[in-house]
């Protein structure tokens, strides 16, 4: 018989489902087609205006019933989209899951086509705007515009829509919001709280003011003019992040509610390891000591050494700060060994998908070991000679792929590392 807990003694947790969407398509079967052919899904932005902007493309979502309906009703469907996915692949019940819900997901403010609604409502042009809005929103009667401004409300939506149990936890980390969210899945099962929890990371926020905003910290790449040659993690001539939407979602079961239930076991979460990083509220620390804790805490969580890991699913932003400290605390964990060790990024591809990155990137890892291929890093064409990887340049390779490394660095400090396996430890 399977050994049911890992090497403390705590339930091993398994995926039995994964759903994913991204500015590639929707699903797994699609977004993998893509993905492992190095196509890009960044583009040209249409769905607000983008004269005097100095970026002017992103990995959006654009082809959704709510691309056009503003961040909170996006968000909601990217959610239900994945979810519905990794439930229906796990082969439990798609309206009655049973198990608590773990969203993560952008703080989201009221769109400005409802603030203009709100506005042209009243009748009164004499007032200041500040007044009018004050004015016809303390006289509403229905709560749509209210509840699209609440950070919970698109985790109650998604629990009476997928029959999850108990509150379920809205959470926001920055970029390791996906992947923090899957570990709290992780935790609660080890903890014997439940045998199953889903979760997701989803993000629809790719607005006009999270665009200004990031461009004013000069963290979005301006190269306009070939949108899908853009992100080009670990390249000397790297410039920025690419703004994008899409979701992830994973159904996590103990492995022995799973192998009860004659599910098929899609991979393990072996590992899990956070570590904050207080230098700043935007910059990692330059000796990258912080992600370098959490790489080995998430080794130490599986019981794995660092000539372990198969395989690196990078942060890979293709910002010159972040890449450059990931690859240092890639080389200082793993040593000589890093120069010979496949380290990719989706994002290359798909862009930075903010709150759901850690999650999209923990679906495609898993893939990655089912299908034995590692997706390229595209665009790596003008190496850094200062960060020497194996970024399984602009094609695919078929590989032998038993673990994976997942990373996911946050603004504001959260770093969030994942092992997952292709069976138990």
């Amino acid at each position: 018989m399977a050994n049911l807990n890992d090497h403390m003694g705590r339930p091993i947790v398994a995926v039995t489902g994964i759903g994913v969407v991204t500015s590639l398509g929707v699903g797994k079967t699609d977004n993998w087609a893509a993905l492992t052919s190095g196509k890009s899904g960044i583009h040209p932005i249409t769905r607000f205006p983008i004269d005097q902007l100095n970026t002017r493309i992103s990995g959006m979502v654009d082809f959704l019933p709510s691309s056009s309906k503003g961040a909170s009703p996006l968000t909601y469907e990217l959610a239900e989209l994945a979810g519905l996915e990794a439930v229906t692949e796990s082969g439990l019940d798609s309206s009655d899951f049973g198990g608590p819900l773990f969203l993560a997901s952008p703080p989201v403010e009221l769109d400005w086509a409802e603030r203009f609604s709100l506005y042209n409502s009243d009748k009164d042009k004499d007032d200041t705007a500040a007044e009018r809005l004050l004015r016809v929103a303390r006289s509403l009667k229905e709560l749509d515009i209210f509840e699209t401004t609440q950070f919970g409300s698109i985790a109650d939506r998604l629990a009476d829509r997928l029959g999850t149990r108990g509150l379920p936890i809205t959470l926001s980390t920055a970029c390791a919001s996906g992947a923090t969210a899957i570990q709290l899945g992780v935790e609660a099962i080890r903890r014997g709280e439940c045998d199953r929890a889903l979760s997701i990371g989803a993000d629809g926020s790719a607005t006009a003011e999270a665009l200004i905003r990031f461009s004013l910290l000069s963290a979005l790449s301006t190269h306009n003019d070939i949108p899908e040659k853009a992100s080009k993690p670990f390249s000397r001539d790297r410039d920025g992040f690419v703004l994008a939407e899409g979701s992830g979602a994973l159904v996590l079961e103990s492995l022995e509610a799973a192998l009860a239930r004659g599910a098929t076991i899609l991979g393990v979460l072996s590992g899990c390891g956070e570590k904050a990083d207080d230098f700043h509220r935007t910059r990692s620390k330059p000796d990258a000591s912080p992600a370098i804790a959490a790489v080995r805490a998430a080794l130490a969580d599986a019981g794995l050494g660092e000539d372990e890991i198969d395989y690196v699913n990078a942060h890979g932003t293709s910002t010159p700060e972040n890449d450059k400290m990931e690859h240092l605390a890639l080389s200082t964990v793993f040593g000589e060994r890093i120069s010979s060790m496949p380290v990719s990024s989706n994002k290359s591809m798909i862009g930075h998908t903010l709150s759901a990155a850690g999650a999209v990137e923990a679906a495609f890892s898993l893939m990655t070991m089912r299908e034995s291929v590692i997706p390229p890093t595209i665009n790596y064409d003008n190496p850094d000679p200062a960060i020497v990887l194996d970024v399984v340049p602009n094609k695919k390779r078929n590989a032998e792929v038993r673990s994976v490394l997942s990373n996911s660095f946050g603004f504001g400090g959260q770093n969030t590392c994942l092992v997952m396996t292709r069976e138990p430890v």
